[in-house]
């Protein structure tokens, strides 16, 4: 059994993925150029993959392959319906960074909220020492106590998050960016409501059709202009052209994201003329990152792996 892992730093070098040898004979490559999956796994048996490209083109010389691999839980990479044509199996790995994105998303509201860099940078300036008086006032912030916290996608993420709101004194909206979800501990409002009512909207939804720019201008205009937007969803779900134009011109009055449109950041992107304003932070990618969660993602990948091989479904996608 030959297993080919694509992009083995996805889940960072200092975690061990050691224990896939278990299951055959493992090729680990640390990352893959789009144009290179073909060649690498055409005698595969089994794929693990994350951003590459798997579908027709890259999979039409691996005959024997019958595993899919996601070292994540998205899988828009993945044609599932060709891959269901050849009878490959198609699975992901799930909830292991619901911690990690939800301690992410809290102190990444808290950060843009106070503007935490700001004073964080006063004190290590010197001005701080310099100044009179025992407290700095140039930066006013609001307390979340008392506040509307509206979640779009309220699925294992957005109801941690929802208690976590709840937790600190928010009253607590969403939106169901499906339109399926069952959650009834919250009030589910529809998507102009949800705009107009919330102080904090973070963002926990799949990329989609009905997602893909849904924070459009559009949006931003119906927002508070004290309202601030977190994503860390996928950075698609909000037009960035959008979000820079909302924020320079304070219509809403401040973002945290920790996702972008193309990934890693380019750098002619607007945002990030933005950096030294205080009215938008950012961080890379990285929400989901917790050493707990990637140790997480290689231990239910190999559960998956070894769950095929006993001929078990498990977190099966096709």
């Amino acid at each position: 059994m030959k297993i080919v892992v694509l992009d083995r730093t996805s889940v960072g070098e200092d975690v061990s993925v050691e224990a896939m040898k278990q299951y055959g004979d493992v090729v680990f490559y640390n990352s893959t150029p789009d144009d290179q999956v073909a060649e690498r796994i055409a005698d595969a048996d089994i794929v693990v993959a994350n951003k590459n490209p798997i579908n027709e083109a890259s999979l039409c010389r691996a005959e024997k392959v019958k595993l899919i691999c996601q070292f994540a839980t998205g899988y828009d990479n993945v044609d599932v319906a060709y891959c269901k044509s050849r009878g490959i199996r198609v699975v992901n790995v799930r909830n292991y960074s619901t911690a990690a994105v939800v301690q992410h998303t809290i102190a990444m509201a808290l950060s843009v909220l106070e503007d935490l860099p700001y004073y964080d940078g006063y004190v290590k300036s010197g001005a701080y020492s310099a100044q009179e008086r025992f407290a700095h006032f140039a930066k006013t912030f609001y307390e979340l106590d008392g506040k509307t916290w509206g979640i779009v996608g309220m699925g294992n993420i957005g109801r941690r998050v929802a208690l976590a709101a709840q937790a600190l004194g928010c009253q607590v909206i969403f939106y169901s960016a499906s339109g399926k979800s069952s959650c009834t501990e919250f009030e589910r409002v529809e998507f102009d409501e949800l705009l107009a009512r919330a102080d904090v909207l973070s963002l926990h939804c799949p990329l989609s059709d009905r997602t893909r720019h849904l924070m459009d201008a559009d949006a931003f205009r119906k927002m508070k202009p004290s309202a601030i937007l977190i994503n860390v969803a996928r950075g698609a779900v909000v037009d960035s052209d959008a979000l820079y134009e909302a924020l320079l011109s304070r219509q809403i009055r401040g973002a945290g994201i920790d996702v972008f449109e193309g990934e890693p950041v380019k750098a002619e992107e607007k945002l990030l003329t933005l950096k030294d304003t205080g009215i938008l932070q950012m961080s890379p990618h990285m929400a989901w990152a917790s050493i707990e969660a990637r140790t997480r993602c290689v231990t239910e990948t190999c559960k998956n792996i070894e769950a095929f091989l006993k001929g078990e479904d498990r977190s099966v996608v096709v």
